[in-house]
């Protein structure tokens, strides 16, 4: 018999993994007056609430739970979006991690009262980890790329993490730099 405790069971169960259609969705929502800014077009904080309330379904149905919105890694305006377009707002899992997972949004707009195809407004990538019910990270299913297009995307969500993460660590570097040398901002 040793004196050591048994060792912790740090890793729960395999999770099984989500195809990417198991959790796509699409959030439609016209646009009225009250959503203008003072340019008379649609305020870019209506789309980004759309964005993030369609990102954040997708998160939920994909870990089966609560997720909240860690970051929008990335929000492009492409054309503007007018009083009366219908707006279609197109979101995936593109990635998973352990706890965490990108969601990539399209933003779609058409007139409401016409038939010509729908243009692409904008796209947005956020990360959004999973929560239990005190709020702790927990485990997400991993997510199962099936067609050519998620298969890039899955790539590229790759890229783009890599991206935040040595962002991340150079910032940090940099103020334990500067703290070094006496500078307290």
């Amino acid at each position: 018999m040793t004196d050591q405790a048994p060792a912790a069971q740090t890793d729960s169960p395999e999770i099984p993994g989500k195809p990417v259609s198991a959790s796509r969705t699409t959030l439609s929502h016209i646009m009225t007056h009250n959503d203008t800014n003072l340019l008379g077009t649609v305020h870019g904080g209506v789309i980004m609430k759309l964005v993030d309330d369609a990102a954040g379904a997708v998160a939920g149905r994909h870990s089966g739970g609560p997720a909240v919105t860690a970051s929008m890694d990335e929000m492009a305006f492409i054309e503007p979006v007018r009083v009366g377009d219908l707006v279609h707002v197109k979101a995936q899992v593109n990635w998973t991690g352990r706890t965490s997972m990108e969601v990539g949004v399209r933003v779609l707009a058409e007139r409401w009262n016409e038939s010509a195809p729908a243009t692409h407004v904008g796209s947005a990538y956020l990360v959004f980890a999973a929560v239990d019910a005190d709020g702790k990270p927990r485990r997400v299913p991993q997510v199962l790329p099936e067609t050519d297009r998620d298969r890039r995307r899955y790539q590229e969500a790759q890229i783009r993490r890599t991206h935040r993460l040595a962002r991340r660590r150079a910032i940090l570097e940099l103020r334990e730099k500067r703290a070094a040398e006496g500078f307290d901002d």
